[in-house]
């Protein structure tokens, strides 16, 4: 049984990860979701920049029986399979800028939106 929920906590953590990355764009359309998505990407940068320990590494590890594996969700999962292992700073990078350009698009689309509003009849 332990097996099925350290393969349910590795799907919830790719989700995670893809939300960390893309749930920005989600604010486009509804701009409220940044409010969501901003402890997520937090919680991400801190991951990527200082080295803090995921919660969800750290119970499918114990799931696994290994909970002193020091490999993370994308060491383990992602890199060398979605981008070969030489570029992690180039993907974490690229990641950074997606998170960034939609906070950007979303902060833009709210003001117009805003702006569009108060000038309406």
């Amino acid at each position: 049984m332990a097996g099925f929920f350290a393969e349910l906590t590795m799907a919830v953590h790719f989700v995670v990860l893809v939300y960390i990355v893309f749930g920005a764009f989600l604010a486009w359309r509804w701009p409220k979701a940044l409010l969501v998505h901003l402890p997520f990407a937090l919680w991400g940068l801190g991951i990527a920049t200082l080295n803090l320990p995921c919660p969800l590494t750290i119970l499918e590890n114990h799931l696994r029986g290994q909970p002193g594996h020091t490999d993370g969700f994308i060491a383990e999962y992602v890199d060398g399979v979605l981008y070969p292992d030489s570029y992690l700073l180039e993907s974490r990078l690229v990641a950074a800028a997606l998170v960034v350009v939609a906070y950007a698009g979303a902060l833009i689309r709210y003001y117009r939106r805003k702006s569009a509003s108060t000038q309406a009849p």
